[in-house]
């Protein structure tokens, strides 16, 4: 009987657990979704301007792309979420039917023992029973019966009780997941209709843009040699660090092989103490320290702090403050809608508000700070790793400054037409990754 009682406590108890689960997992869902609904609120208050020129113009198309974007992925988080309240709801209603089987069960348990002990209530009918037994051993039995049926009448109603709490409490997990399935669905559907409105504005903006194929052509080969002699000086430093840090490890190398050769040089004294032979001599002696030295690529610092940047990708800061929106992706590609408009980025462009800070995007150690067209560029060692923030028109940190995860940089640059745009690098050596691999969002 105990054991029975415990199974049914054990019951209980899982599902309570699995009830927290579900209400749990729609307070997730919905937390994620205020976060991303707060960065397209954000985005949006990231103004287009209102100039007509070629530059404008397309710096109001990068804009409202990456909008575009941050809604597209809003949405496609919505229909998944979704689909995973749905299966949620799936499953409450399976354990809610288990719940209303065993509650049934319990009741109709619960109404025959009632049924018995109507029809046997009377105190003289319960002695009468006791006393008509054959013997004191069958007496005693009949009264421990008599007193166990009552306690498990008792615990049948209190059973059923707890059976209907459950019921219930599993009714209004359902009833909030329903509830939190149709809010996603309200709110991707206003999210859609958003979206087709910016796509309209993006065709009208397009349409505009066509006709000054020529302009285009023009303003995207300025910014093309801008970049290519941003970039290749950002090589050359990169260089510069790389050579700097195999120095570093040369120097561990040869301090490494120094202790090496004092150490064997200890134990060779001590050997010849003991037997003084030549050949122990030799078979004791020091490693040669050019062979050492070409073994290291990084000391042990930078192979540690490499190590951890790597543990985190997927998983590091946006290396700007405030609202932002993607406006210019890595790699080559097509510009959606302009014929002949391929764009080569060595790293992203991020827009944000007027003031917004340059912020690192890991533990690191400042390397390189250099003007170009009169703005401040920063270079960030994460070991085998660096970071490059473009465009500042402020700096508040120095070569050879150690930084923290979010520390600030510097103030990117706000140019006459108000566009406030971080250029962002990640390196690893002298390879160029894509730093939204590498970024949380």
């Amino acid at each position: 009987m105990k054991q029975f009682w415990s199974i049914i406590g054990l019951l209980l108890l899982v599902s309570v657990s699995l009830s927290a689960q579900s209400t749990k997992k729609i307070r997730e869902l919905e937390k994620q979704h205020a976060a991303l609904q707060k960065q397209i609120t954000d985005s949006e208050s990231l103004l287009l301007s209102t100039q007509k020129d070629v530059k404008s113009q397309l710096d109001n198309l990068a804009l409202l792309s990456g909008q575009i974007d941050e809604r597209k992925r809003y949405v496609e988080t919505v229909e998944k979420d979704v689909e995973v309240i749905q299966r949620e709801i799936d499953r409450v209603k399976a354990e809610l039917v288990a719940l209303q089987h065993e509650l049934a069960d319990k009741k109709k348990k619960y109404e025959k023992s009632v049924m018995y002990m109507y029809r046997n209530k009377s105190v003289q009918e319960k002695l009468m029973f006791i006393f008509s037994a054959d013997n004191l051993s069958q007496m005693y039995r009949r009264l421990r019966y008599v007193r166990e049926y009552a306690d498990y009448q008792r615990r049948q109603g209190l059973e059923v009780q707890r059976k209907q709490k459950q019921v219930a409490n599993k009714q209004q997990t359902l009833l909030a997941s329903r509830e939190a399935k149709q809010q996603l669905l309200h709110q991707g559907e206003a999210e859609k209709q958003k979206l087709e409105e910016q796509e309209k504005e993006r065709k009208t903006l397009l349409a505009s843009l066509q006709k000054k194929q020529r302009g285009i052509r023009q303003e995207l080969q300025k910014q093309r040699k801008s970049a290519d002699r941003l970039n290749a000086e950002i090589d050359r430093l990169i260089e510069i660090e790389i050579a700097a840090a195999r120095k570093r490890a040369e120097e561990e190398a040869r301090r490494k092989a120094a202790e090496e050769r004092k150490k064997a040089e200890a134990e060779r004294k001590a050997k010849e103490a003991v037997k003084s032979t030549v050949a122990e001599n030799k078979e004791t002696s020091a490693p040669s320290v050019t062979e050492k030295v070409e073994v290291y690529k990084v000391d042990r610092e930078d192979r540690r702090l490499s190590g951890v940047f790597e543990h985190n990708k997927g998983r590091l800061p946006m290396p700007i403050t405030g609202p932002y929106v993607v406006v210019g992706h890595y790699g080559k590609y097509q510009v959606q809608g302009l014929r002949n408009v391929r764009l080569d980025n060595k790293g992203i462009d991020i827009k944000g508000k007027t003031g917004a800070h340059a912020r690192a995007i890991f533990d690191g150690e400042v390397s390189a700070i250099f003007q170009y067209n009169g703005l401040s560029n920063v270079l960030v060692r994460h070991g085998s790793y660096i970071s490059v923030y473009c465009n500042l028109s402020s700096v508040s940190v120095k070569k050879g400054s150690v930084l923290k995860t979010r520390d600030v940089i510097g103030v990117v640059n706000t140019d006459k037409g108000g566009n406030t745009v971080l250029h962002f690098q990640l390196r690893k050596e002298t390879a160029k990754l894509n730093p939204e691999l590498w970024l949380a969002r």
